[in-house]
């Protein structure tokens, strides 16, 4: 007599992990979705504010990287829905399937960063900087 210890049944644990996935990939796209909700008021605001044209360029350089911190962190929660969907058994197909989307995100992720990156440093190029007068430029 064999025993079978087997504490979840495949149909079950797919059926688990399918709602997981779902959950984890819709908390990446409301992750997604609430960063342009917030990039867009941001960007009514500084675009119906009186400040100058300098101030003006560093407020969208600020919605810029807070966007693109939204979409990074969603594009990470989209992953890992992708990781978690392949968990049990699958198949050659949902592997290349994987590895594609994973490669698209990855990249997606990789450029995102960088840019997050390069937008950090001039904001903080620009907030170390003298004042125009300081330096005997005109402002």
């Amino acid at each position: 007599m064999t025993v079978s210890a087997e504490p979840l049944p495949e149909s079950d644990l797919r059926e688990v992990i399918g709602l997981l996935v779902r959950l984890i990939e819709s908390a990446g796209a409301l992750i997604i979705f609430t960063g342009a909700v917030w990039a867009f008021v941001q960007f009514l605001r500084a675009g119906t504010g009186g400040a100058g044209g300098g101030a003006r360029v560093d407020g969208f350089n600020r919605i810029r990287l807070g966007l693109g911190r939204f979409l990074v962190l969603g594009l990470e929660f989209q992953l890992a829905g992708d990781v978690l969907r392949t968990a049990v058994a699958p198949s050659f197909t949902e592997i290349g399937q994987l590895a594609a989307i994973a490669a698209i995100r990855t990249a997606l992720n990789y450029f995102l960063g960088r840019e997050i990156a390069q937008e950090r440093a001039e904001i903080e190029r620009a907030a170390s900087a003298p004042p125009p007068a300081a330096t005997g430029r005109p402002a």
